[in-house]
Protein backbone atom coordinates (compact mmCIF):
# COMPACT_ATOMS: atom_id res chain seq x y z
CA UNK A 1 0.00 0.00 0.00
CA UNK A 2 1.07 3.51 -0.67
CA UNK A 3 2.34 5.91 1.55
CA UNK A 4 0.13 8.63 -0.22
CA UNK A 5 -2.81 7.64 1.97
CA UNK A 6 -0.92 8.96 5.42
CA UNK A 7 -2.51 11.99 5.79
CA UNK A 8 -6.32 10.14 6.44
CA UNK A 9 -4.58 9.19 9.57
CA UNK A 10 -4.35 13.28 10.99
CA UNK A 11 -3.73 16.40 9.66
CA UNK A 12 -1.23 18.45 11.01
CA UNK A 13 -0.63 22.13 11.83
CA UNK A 14 2.08 24.23 10.19
CA UNK A 15 3.02 25.71 13.18
CA UNK A 16 1.32 29.61 12.98
CA UNK A 17 2.50 31.02 16.17
CA UNK A 18 5.01 30.85 18.34
CA UNK A 19 4.80 27.55 20.73
CA UNK A 20 4.69 28.27 24.67
CA UNK A 21 7.60 25.82 25.32
CA UNK A 22 9.89 23.29 23.16
CA UNK A 23 7.28 20.17 24.18
CA UNK A 24 10.96 18.73 23.03
CA UNK A 25 10.78 15.59 25.81
CA UNK A 26 8.31 14.71 28.78
CA UNK A 27 9.70 16.70 31.57
CA UNK A 28 8.36 14.94 34.40
CA UNK A 29 10.72 11.97 36.22
CA UNK A 30 8.51 9.98 37.45
CA UNK A 31 8.64 7.89 41.02
CA UNK A 32 8.42 4.18 40.24
CA UNK A 33 4.92 2.77 41.70
CA UNK A 34 3.21 0.10 43.15
CA UNK A 35 0.09 -1.84 43.07
CA UNK A 36 -0.78 0.42 46.46
CA UNK A 37 0.06 3.55 44.45
CA UNK A 38 -2.83 5.89 43.98
CA UNK A 39 -1.29 6.66 40.48
CA UNK A 40 -2.39 2.83 39.33
CA UNK A 41 -5.91 2.46 40.39
CA UNK A 42 -7.06 2.68 36.52
CA UNK A 43 -3.90 0.71 35.23
CA UNK A 44 -2.60 -2.64 34.85
CA UNK A 45 1.39 -3.47 35.96
CA UNK A 46 3.20 -5.65 33.22
CA UNK A 47 6.12 -7.83 33.76
CA UNK A 48 8.13 -6.81 30.98
CA UNK A 49 10.61 -8.49 29.01
CA UNK A 50 11.32 -9.80 25.38
CA UNK A 51 8.98 -9.41 22.98
CA UNK A 52 8.47 -9.06 19.18
CA UNK A 53 8.02 -5.80 17.63
CA UNK A 54 6.92 -4.83 14.70
CA UNK A 55 5.66 -6.69 11.76
CA UNK A 56 7.08 -8.13 7.89
CA UNK A 57 3.42 -8.37 7.38
CA UNK A 58 2.73 -7.38 3.31
CA UNK A 59 -0.57 -5.21 4.37
CA UNK A 60 1.17 -3.12 6.06
CA UNK A 61 3.07 -0.07 5.36
CA UNK A 62 6.65 -0.86 5.19
CA UNK A 63 8.07 2.80 4.15
CA UNK A 64 6.69 3.42 7.82
CA UNK A 65 9.19 1.35 9.65
CA UNK A 66 6.89 -0.93 10.66
CA UNK A 67 9.33 -4.14 10.28
CA UNK A 68 11.46 -5.71 10.14
CA UNK A 69 10.51 -7.46 13.76
CA UNK A 70 12.95 -7.42 16.34
CA UNK A 71 13.62 -8.53 19.33
CA UNK A 72 12.59 -6.19 22.58
CA UNK A 73 13.48 -5.54 26.17
CA UNK A 74 11.32 -3.81 28.59
CA UNK A 75 11.31 -2.85 32.32
CA UNK A 76 8.17 -3.53 34.33
CA UNK A 77 5.25 -0.92 34.12
CA UNK A 78 1.78 0.13 34.57
CA UNK A 79 -0.55 1.55 31.91
CA UNK A 80 -3.90 3.09 31.87
CA UNK A 81 -6.46 0.54 31.46
CA UNK A 82 -8.49 3.20 29.13
CA UNK A 83 -7.35 6.24 27.11
CA UNK A 84 -7.81 9.24 29.01
CA UNK A 85 -11.27 10.61 28.86
CA UNK A 86 -12.84 14.49 28.74
CA UNK A 87 -14.29 13.71 32.34
CA UNK A 88 -9.98 13.23 33.68
CA UNK A 89 -9.07 16.10 31.29
CA UNK A 90 -11.57 18.52 32.74
CA UNK A 91 -10.78 17.94 36.52
CA UNK A 92 -6.70 18.75 35.05
CA UNK A 93 -8.23 21.63 33.39
CA UNK A 94 -9.95 23.18 36.13
CA UNK A 95 -7.46 22.38 38.81
CA UNK A 96 -4.85 23.78 36.36
CA UNK A 97 -6.26 26.22 33.82
CA UNK A 98 -4.38 24.50 31.63
CA UNK A 99 -5.06 26.12 27.45
CA UNK A 100 -4.28 23.49 24.98
CA UNK A 101 -2.81 23.93 21.89
CA UNK A 102 -6.08 23.99 19.84
CA UNK A 103 -7.38 26.80 22.07
CA UNK A 104 -4.03 29.06 21.60
CA UNK A 105 -3.97 28.22 17.71
CA UNK A 106 -7.82 28.75 17.94
CA UNK A 107 -8.99 26.49 16.00
CA UNK A 108 -8.31 22.56 15.47
CA UNK A 109 -8.95 19.85 12.94
CA UNK A 110 -12.52 18.45 12.39
CA UNK A 111 -14.32 15.63 10.29
CA UNK A 112 -16.50 17.35 8.02
CA UNK A 113 -19.26 15.38 8.09
CA UNK A 114 -19.64 16.12 12.31
CA UNK A 115 -19.59 20.09 11.58
CA UNK A 116 -23.13 20.92 12.90
CA UNK A 117 -24.73 23.91 10.43
CA UNK A 118 -24.63 26.21 13.54
CA UNK A 119 -20.64 26.31 12.87
CA UNK A 120 -20.41 26.06 8.77
CA UNK A 121 -19.30 30.16 9.40
CA UNK A 122 -16.48 28.72 11.36
CA UNK A 123 -14.91 26.39 8.79
CA UNK A 124 -11.64 28.13 7.75
CA UNK A 125 -10.26 25.72 5.18
CA UNK A 126 -10.02 22.43 4.35
CA UNK A 127 -7.26 19.55 3.69
CA UNK A 128 -6.53 19.89 -0.31
CA UNK A 129 -5.19 16.17 -0.07
CA UNK A 130 -7.71 15.16 2.17
CA UNK A 131 -10.66 17.42 2.08
CA UNK A 132 -12.99 15.38 4.78
CA UNK A 133 -10.28 17.84 7.44
CA UNK A 134 -11.81 20.38 7.88
CA UNK A 135 -10.44 23.54 10.49
CA UNK A 136 -12.49 24.83 12.46
CA UNK A 137 -12.68 28.28 14.51
CA UNK A 138 -13.35 27.02 18.16
CA UNK A 139 -13.06 23.38 18.06
CA UNK A 140 -11.20 22.48 20.65
CA UNK A 141 -11.22 19.09 23.42
CA UNK A 142 -14.22 20.81 25.18
CA UNK A 143 -15.90 21.64 21.56
CA UNK A 144 -14.75 18.94 19.81
CA UNK A 145 -17.14 19.54 16.23
CA UNK A 146 -16.84 22.92 16.63
CA UNK A 147 -18.10 25.81 19.40
CA UNK A 148 -21.85 24.96 19.56
CA UNK A 149 -20.75 21.50 20.25
CA UNK A 150 -19.40 20.92 24.13
CA UNK A 151 -18.35 17.28 25.91
CA UNK A 152 -20.79 18.48 28.96
CA UNK A 153 -23.39 17.95 26.47
CA UNK A 154 -24.31 14.33 28.00
CA UNK A 155 -22.71 12.47 31.26
CA UNK A 156 -21.84 9.65 28.18
CA UNK A 157 -19.47 12.23 26.45
CA UNK A 158 -17.63 12.29 29.50
CA UNK A 159 -16.77 8.78 29.38
CA UNK A 160 -15.32 9.33 25.63
CA UNK A 161 -11.91 9.57 24.98
CA UNK A 162 -10.22 12.99 25.47
CA UNK A 163 -9.73 14.25 21.50
CA UNK A 164 -8.09 17.56 19.98
CA UNK A 165 -5.27 17.10 22.56
CA UNK A 166 -1.70 17.79 20.77
CA UNK A 167 1.13 15.55 22.32
CA UNK A 168 2.57 18.51 24.28
CA UNK A 169 -1.26 18.99 25.72
CA UNK A 170 -0.79 15.12 26.58
CA UNK A 171 2.80 15.35 27.78
CA UNK A 172 1.30 18.00 30.39
CA UNK A 173 -1.85 15.80 31.58
CA UNK A 174 0.99 13.07 32.15
CA UNK A 175 3.48 15.39 33.97
CA UNK A 176 -0.06 16.89 36.33
CA UNK A 177 -1.02 13.32 37.38
CA UNK A 178 2.66 11.98 37.88
CA UNK A 179 2.66 9.55 35.14
CA UNK A 180 4.42 9.67 31.27
CA UNK A 181 3.51 9.12 27.37
CA UNK A 182 4.54 5.36 26.78
CA UNK A 183 7.34 4.77 24.87
CA UNK A 184 6.28 3.03 21.64
CA UNK A 185 7.69 -0.30 22.37
CA UNK A 186 5.73 -0.07 25.69
CA UNK A 187 2.35 0.85 23.58
CA UNK A 188 2.68 -2.06 21.27
CA UNK A 189 3.83 -4.49 24.28
CA UNK A 190 0.80 -3.23 25.62
CA UNK A 191 -1.45 -3.23 23.07
CA UNK A 192 -0.82 -6.41 21.97
CA UNK A 193 -1.51 -8.55 25.25
CA UNK A 194 0.83 -11.15 25.02
CA UNK A 195 -0.32 -11.82 22.12
CA UNK A 196 3.06 -13.20 19.60
CA UNK A 197 2.96 -12.31 15.97
CA UNK A 198 -0.85 -11.16 15.82
CA UNK A 199 -2.63 -8.39 13.37
CA UNK A 200 -4.65 -7.03 16.05
CA UNK A 201 -4.77 -7.21 19.96
CA UNK A 202 -7.22 -10.59 19.76
CA UNK A 203 -5.74 -12.17 16.97
CA UNK A 204 -6.08 -12.07 12.90
CA UNK A 205 -9.33 -11.98 11.78
CA UNK A 206 -10.45 -8.44 12.43
CA UNK A 207 -14.36 -9.43 13.14
CA UNK A 208 -13.66 -13.05 14.55
CA UNK A 209 -17.60 -15.25 14.37
CA UNK A 210 -18.67 -11.23 12.92
CA UNK A 211 -18.05 -9.33 16.19
CA UNK A 212 -16.63 -6.00 16.35
CA UNK A 213 -13.78 -5.53 18.73
CA UNK A 214 -12.75 -2.08 17.72
CA UNK A 215 -14.37 1.36 16.74
CA UNK A 216 -13.37 1.89 13.33
CA UNK A 217 -15.18 2.77 10.11
CA UNK A 218 -17.78 0.55 8.51
CA UNK A 219 -18.65 1.49 4.92
CA UNK A 220 -17.00 3.22 1.94
CA UNK A 221 -14.44 5.49 3.17
CA UNK A 222 -15.22 8.55 3.05
CA UNK A 223 -18.96 8.95 2.38
CA UNK A 224 -20.43 6.22 3.93
CA UNK A 225 -20.04 4.63 7.84
CA UNK A 226 -22.54 2.29 8.61
CA UNK A 227 -21.50 2.08 11.84
CA UNK A 228 -22.25 -1.20 12.58
CA UNK A 229 -19.43 -1.51 15.07
CA UNK A 230 -21.70 0.68 17.38
CA UNK A 231 -20.53 3.76 16.44
CA UNK A 232 -19.78 6.20 14.02
CA UNK A 233 -17.97 8.60 15.83
CA UNK A 234 -15.99 7.97 19.67
CA UNK A 235 -17.19 5.57 21.64
CA UNK A 236 -16.48 5.37 25.77
CA UNK A 237 -13.25 4.31 26.66
CA UNK A 238 -14.56 1.24 28.10
CA UNK A 239 -16.32 -0.38 25.22
CA UNK A 240 -15.69 -3.88 23.53
CA UNK A 241 -13.69 -6.52 25.27
CA UNK A 242 -10.32 -6.03 26.80
CA UNK A 243 -7.67 -7.46 25.24
CA UNK A 244 -5.45 -9.90 27.64
CA UNK A 245 -3.22 -7.64 29.57
CA UNK A 246 -6.89 -5.76 30.14
CA UNK A 247 -6.30 -2.85 27.99
CA UNK A 248 -9.41 -0.77 26.36
CA UNK A 249 -9.49 0.01 22.60
CA UNK A 250 -5.69 -0.03 22.30
CA UNK A 251 -6.62 0.03 18.43
CA UNK A 252 -9.18 1.94 17.01
CA UNK A 253 -11.34 4.72 18.68
CA UNK A 254 -8.60 7.49 18.96
CA UNK A 255 -4.93 7.83 17.81
CA UNK A 256 -2.87 7.66 21.02
CA UNK A 257 0.03 9.66 21.32
CA UNK A 258 3.77 8.04 22.10
CA UNK A 259 6.84 9.41 23.94
CA UNK A 260 9.02 8.82 20.70
CA UNK A 261 10.18 11.49 17.77
CA UNK A 262 9.12 9.35 14.62
CA UNK A 263 11.13 7.66 12.45
CA UNK A 264 11.11 5.16 9.75
CA UNK A 265 14.52 3.53 10.10
CA UNK A 266 15.76 4.72 13.05
CA UNK A 267 15.20 1.04 14.48
CA UNK A 268 17.30 -0.53 12.09
CA UNK A 269 20.50 1.43 12.53
CA UNK A 270 23.54 1.05 15.11
CA UNK A 271 22.07 3.60 17.66
CA UNK A 272 19.08 2.21 18.43
CA UNK A 273 19.29 0.19 21.44
CA UNK A 274 16.77 -2.85 22.02
CA UNK A 275 16.42 -2.63 25.63
CA UNK A 276 13.81 0.04 26.37
CA UNK A 277 14.36 1.65 23.83
CA UNK A 278 13.12 5.28 23.51
CA UNK A 279 13.92 6.00 19.55
CA UNK A 280 15.62 9.24 18.38
CA UNK A 281 16.46 12.06 20.19
CA UNK A 282 15.18 14.31 17.80
CA UNK A 283 12.54 15.01 15.08
CA UNK A 284 9.75 16.72 13.60
CA UNK A 285 6.89 14.52 14.57
CA UNK A 286 5.66 12.75 17.10
CA UNK A 287 4.83 8.30 17.02
CA UNK A 288 1.16 7.90 17.20
CA UNK A 289 -0.46 4.73 17.41
CA UNK A 290 -3.40 2.45 17.30
CA UNK A 291 -6.04 4.30 14.47
CA UNK A 292 -9.09 5.69 15.29
CA UNK A 293 -12.71 5.63 14.22
CA UNK A 294 -11.74 7.10 10.66
CA UNK A 295 -9.53 4.18 9.93
CA UNK A 296 -10.66 1.53 7.47
CA UNK A 297 -8.77 -0.73 5.57
CA UNK A 298 -9.21 0.92 1.99
CA UNK A 299 -7.46 4.30 3.48
CA UNK A 300 -5.31 3.51 6.29
CA UNK A 301 -5.54 -0.08 7.88
CA UNK A 302 -3.08 1.25 10.78
CA UNK A 303 -5.72 -0.16 13.22
CA UNK A 304 -3.00 -3.15 13.59
CA UNK A 305 -0.80 -3.18 16.76
CA UNK A 306 2.29 -3.25 14.43
CA UNK A 307 1.01 -0.12 12.26
CA UNK A 308 2.37 3.71 13.20
CA UNK A 309 1.82 7.09 12.09
CA UNK A 310 2.73 10.62 13.20
CA UNK A 311 1.74 14.28 13.81
CA UNK A 312 3.50 17.27 14.97
CA UNK A 313 3.93 17.56 18.57
CA UNK A 314 1.45 21.06 18.56
CA UNK A 315 -1.15 18.82 16.00
CA UNK A 316 -4.81 18.32 17.58
CA UNK A 317 -7.54 16.75 15.66
CA UNK A 318 -11.04 15.03 16.51
CA UNK A 319 -9.48 11.52 16.51
CA UNK A 320 -6.43 12.05 18.66
CA UNK A 321 -6.30 11.37 21.87
CA UNK A 322 -3.72 9.09 24.92
CA UNK A 323 -3.29 7.22 28.39
CA UNK A 324 -0.30 7.16 30.49
CA UNK A 325 2.13 4.92 31.72
CA UNK A 326 4.43 4.48 35.02
CA UNK A 327 7.28 2.86 36.01
CA UNK A 328 6.86 -0.16 38.26
CA UNK A 329 8.75 -0.75 41.24
CA UNK A 330 10.34 -4.70 41.47
CA UNK A 331 8.22 -6.91 43.03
Amino acid sequence: MSDDHHSCCASGREGDIPPADDGTANRVETTPATSADDRTERMVRLDGGTFRMGTDDDIGFPEDGEGPIRQVGLDPFFIDKYAVTNAEFLEFVRETGYRTDAERYGWSFVFEDFVADADREAVQQSVAETPWWVAVQGASWLRPYGPSSSVLDSKELLKHPVTHVSWRDATAYADWAGKRLPTEAEWEYAARGGLEGKRYPWGDELTPDGEHRCNIWQGEFPENNTGTDGYVRTAPVNEYEPNDFGLFNPTGNVWEWCADWFSPEYHTTDAYDDENPTGPSDGDQRVMRGGSYLCHRSWCNRYRVAARSKNTPDSSTGNIGFRCVVDATAE
